[in-house]
């Protein structure tokens, strides 16, 4: 599963043709214990992930949207994608 970002011990990860798992663009979010997968347009789709982290992950999620929509894209084609500028 290729890294897209990590920032502040979240590690951001998107995978190639994940199969239909859920409906929508989504990226897997990995914190500590916590594991969640999280809409490109930031809602929670399963998984948990403390508040503070969330949304810190929506906050970067909304500042590169189009980004991660085109990372998206890329990965239902199986081609790679590149990483996307973590939170500063």
């Amino acid at each position: 599963m290729p890294e897209l970002c990590r920032f502040y011990n979240i590690v951001i990860k998107m995978i190639y043709s994940d199969n239909g798992q859920h409906n929508k663009p989504h990226f897997h979010v990995y914190y500590a214990e916590f594991e969640a997968s999280v809409g490109v347009d930031g809602e929670l789709l399963a998984g948990s992930l403390p508040v503070k982290q969330l949304k810190l992950v929506q906050a970067w999620a909304a500042i590169h949207e189009e980004e991660l929509y085109k990372a998206w894209n890329m990965a239902v084609k199986n081609v790679p994608f590149g990483k996307i500028e973590p939170l500063r």
